[in-house]
């Protein structure tokens, strides 16, 4: 991990301003587990300011109003990373930077994904510019690919649906990890080299981030978010097992047991199933 700095370098300010970027938030739900959410519409106000866009309601809006602690991590198109600690402040529905993130392109010309909210949190801490490290995530996913079948739980019943399994498992997927730090703050760590063992667990080498790995402690609540470059992705939670040996290597481990729909427009738990309820009351007809 690099300096540990209390403001933006100004100079890199404007490349958080595209929409083309990764931009995730963890906050903390009501039980004290880590959440990650994509949000693309994710900015530097000032050096010690950071804002985002709301235009849907996911879950993370809900939890940064009960615990304002949260990290964040932008990562623009050349493979550059931000990663921080912020604490959420206040929201607003209207004024300067609502008119702002509602003339970009991917706002101002989508009838289904305007900007209606506008979120604003109070930097904590920030590293620097980083670079992934494509040397080590590239080793540390063919070890990953090699040694994981040696994971797997020998459980038949299926927690990850196909498509979710095979999404953690595709050549371009991007993956990030979050747990609660020692501060009491979630933490985002890059985990690109993570794959599904099944559909129950998730398996990596620890050779990429191993510093930052080798902090989270085994037994901790994790959240693992999954990406591709379609847009496409899934948050999935469960219990770190520590890092272990597996045929020779050092491999990672997460169990699951809670998987969750992220994206637009029907958020949703999907892991455990939740049982369906019948819609019983109706808004009144004009």
């Amino acid at each position: 991990m690099n300096k540990i700095f209390t403001a933006f370098d100004e100079k890199d300010m404007p490349e958080f301003e595209p929409e083309a970027k990764v931009g995730l938030i963890a906050t903390i739900n009501p039980e004290g587990q880590p959440h990650v959410t994509l949000i693309t519409a994710l900015q530097a106000k000032s050096p010690e300011q950071i804002i985002w866009g709301q235009f849907s309601n996911g879950k993370s809006k809900e939890h940064v109003k009960k615990n304002p602690k949260t990290a964040f991590l932008i990562m623009t198109m050349d493979r550059s990373l931000w990663r921080g600690k912020a604490v959420w402040t206040h929201e607003v529905k209207h004024g300067a930077d609502y008119e702002m993130f509602n003339t970009k392109p991917m706002f101002r010309y989508n009838a289904y994904l305007g900007i209606h909210t506008v979120h604003y949190m109070d930097l904590k801490e920030t590293y620097g510019r980083e670079s992934l490290p494509l040397a080590r995530i590239i080793l540390s996913s063919l070890v990953t690919m090699a040694v994981k079948s040696g994971a797997r739980t020998g459980v038949k019943d299926r927690i990850l649906k196909p498509w979710a399994q095979g999404l953690f498992n595709r050549l371009d997927a991007i993956v990030f990890i979050s747990y609660i730090d020692h501060d009491g703050f979630p933490a985002l760590i890059p985990l690109i080299q993570c794959q599904a063992a099944d559909s129950r667990r998730l398996a990596f080498s620890p050779l990429a981030y191993k510093e930052e790995l080798l902090r989270i402690a085994p037994g901790s609540r994790v959240a693992v978010f999954g990406l591709t470059m379609d847009m496409e992705d899934v948050l999935v939670r469960g219990t770190f097992n520590g890092i272990e040996k597996c045929r020779g290597a050092s491999l990672g481990t997460v169990d699951i047991d809670w998987v969750y729909n992220s994206m637009p427009p029907l958020h949703g738990q999907i892991y455990p199933e939740e049982a369906l309820t019948p819609v019983v009351n109706f808004p009144a007809q004009p």
